[in-house]
């Protein structure tokens, strides 16, 4: 209940004996927004505040620091039970969600996959196969009926379509509109409900009072229930696919073939494990990276009429329908990979990581960690830091990712930790780039689109960095 004083770093203030426990809870829809404030308030980048009911938290956003946490002291630092508390229903131990030598065998089975020839030849097919049906199905509807699209969910359908077919090996017409709906309401509920549990100390009391105060509301055990029920059937259906000599090469084939950690084949649940952390990271992540990028465009019409510029002199009708041809074309455009880039530095599709300290360490600002400290990087205040980009941090400027020779420029991953570092750098970076790219791409050369007025666009708090109400626009084909 009381943690030690730690007076050697500068603590964030608070209510006597409660500390910051109101503070989260009042900011509990914009933590993001608070933990960059928080950051904002220390001279040094890294400061510490600790409240009833929640452990010590120490906050850094100091790139030695994150560069000594993520690669230096990998070892040192892991997910930790409360991590695990929150997302075990969820995730179980996925790769996202695991340490040690369950997220080792995970990652280097997966990571034969996630190679250049799959992500040039495979993955984008799939993706400009999706994204034509979203095309002709969707947003070509909007532009005739001149009714309000909510781009947000259009593209998350899309992004689920192709990641499912990446990990799972479905495809559109295996599954029904109402199956996908179902599993994609009940999962993001349940990843809404992750962080929340790590903001509420009493969580178990409150989601049980949640059962008797609205019984009409889902539980997040219904939720859970609706989740396993889609992915064990999917396993047990593979299953049965292979023993009658059907030969696949998605990811839930290739980990079927593989052994765990104590050298024995999967079970059901590691393979659901497994899987849902790929879906979740590889469709939300993405799809919410396209989203805040078009969001920073539709408010920017001079970047948007120079990206679109870059695009009609790189990208033919020709590419749409050749995956080499399109994944080539997209790594050349300068000027699209800076303003990807600039649109996560301020909108990250993982706003924080958070790990626990096995031992006693120091990191290089000099900050005393003792063993159990329960740290946390905001990579939402990294990206708006001053300190780090200047006074016009909090500004859209894909100018800024450009040298004075006109060359793409290279920042850390520990100041531009969009990607994690060190050995939990994401296998999927470049796959998530490419389908960002080669959206925004096609979608801004067929599609003219302007926000619909009157609504607040803002994140929702959840493990990665969603549109809380969406994003509405209207529609126009260009001729």
């Amino acid at each position: 209940m009381f943690s030690d004083s730690r007076d050697d770093i500068l603590t964030a203030g608070g209510i006597p004996l409660l500390g910051i426990t109101p503070a989260i809870f009042k900011h509990r829809h914009t933590i993001h927004d608070y933990f960059a404030s928080f950051c904002d308030q220390f001279d040094k980048m890294t400061g510490t505040g600790v409240g009833i009911g929640i452990p010590r938290a120490i906050l850094t956003t100091d790139p030695r620091n994150v560069d000594h946490i993520l690669r230096l002291k990998f070892e040192n630092y892991i997910k930790g039970p409360i991590v695990d508390d929150a997302a075990g229903d969820l995730l179980g131990h996925g790769i996202f969600n695991a340490d040690g030598e369950v997220w080792r065998y995970q990652r280097k089975t997966a990571s034969h996959i996630f190679n250049i020839k799959n992500f040039r030849d495979n993955f984008t097919t799939v993706s400009l196969r999706n994204l034509k049906s979203m095309s002709t199905d969707v947003i070509d509807v909007a532009a005739q009926t001149k009714l309000p699209l909510d781009l947000h969910s259009a593209i998350h359908k899309y992004t689920l379509d192709s990641f499912l077919e990446f990990s799972f090996g479905i495809s559109l017409e295996d599954m029904t509109d109402e199956d996908k709906a179902k599993f994609t309401t009940s999962f993001d509920a349940c990843q809404r409900n992750v962080i929340q549990r790590i903001l509420n100390p009493a969580y178990r009391v409150t989601e049980s009072l949640e059962g008797w105060l609205m019984p009409w509301k889902t539980s997040m055990k219904q939720h859970l229930d609706i989740v396993d029920k889609f992915s064990f059937g999917v396993v047990e259906q593979r299953r049965l696919e292979l023993a009658n000599g059907g030969e696949y090469t998605d990811l839930l084939s290739r980990f079927m073939g593989t052994k765990n950690h104590k050298d024995q084949p999967l079970c059901d649940k590691e393979l659901r494990d497994v899987v849902l952390n790929f879906v979740g990271a590889g469709r939300d992540t993405t799809a919410q990276s396209i989203c805040w990028t078009l969001y920073e465009l539709f408010l920017n019409p001079g970047v948007k009429y120079k990206l679109l510029a870059e695009i009609k002199e790189t990208i033919t009708d020709e590419m749409e329908t050749d995956a080499a041809e399109m994944y080539e074309a997209v790594k050349r455009m300068k000027y699209a990979n800076a303003v990807f880039r600039e649109a996560l530095r301020l909108h990250p599709p993982v706003p924080f990581n958070a790990k626990v300290a096995l031992q006693d360490d120091v990191w290089p600002d000099g900050t005393q960690i003792k063993k159990n400290d329960y740290i946390v990087l905001t990579l939402f205040g990294q990206g708006r830091s001053q300190d780090l980009w200047g006074e016009d941090a909090k500004e859209f400027k894909p100018e800024r990712w450009f040298t004075k020779e006109g060359t793409l420029r290279s920042e850390s991953p520990s100041k531009w930790n969009i990607f994690n570092a060190g050995p939990r750098t994401c296998i999927g970076q470049v796959l998530a780039t490419t389908v960002a790219l080669v959206t925004i791409s096609s979608l801004l050369r067929r599609y003219d689109f302007k926000l619909a007025p009157d609504q607040e666009i803002t994140y929702q708090v959840a493990m990665t960095l969603p549109m809380k109400n969406g994003m509405k626009v209207y529609v126009k084909q260009r001729k």
